[in-house]
């Protein structure tokens, strides 16, 4: 269950409420009586568990080795790649 930021627009007072998403979002501050909103939080971090994650990773063609380029023209002065369509001239 997430944990929600709520603001009190009477006192300022801010608190936090560890609810569930199908709860109703609290309307009322418990010091005041005012009337609260719901701060947009950034919520948890990601997490990224496992091994994985390297460009490596992805579209392993199964030899382990990447793609080299075969081609003679000069590299872009842009990107050094010549990929991003700009002139080398």
């Amino acid at each position: 269950m997430p944990t929600y930021e709520y603001v009190c627009t009477s006192c300022n007072d801010k608190f936090e409420i560890f609810q569930s998403i199908k709860d109703e979002p609290v309307k009322t501050c418990s010091k005041c009586g005012g009337e609260v909103r719901r701060l947009i939080g950034s919520g948890a971090g990601i997490i990224f568990k496992g091994s994985g994650f390297y460009v490596t990773d992805y579209k392993n063609n199964g030899n382990g080795k990447t793609a080299k380029s075969t081609s003679t023209e000069p590299a872009c002065a842009t990107c050094e790649s010549g990929s991003c369509g700009a002139d080398l001239d």
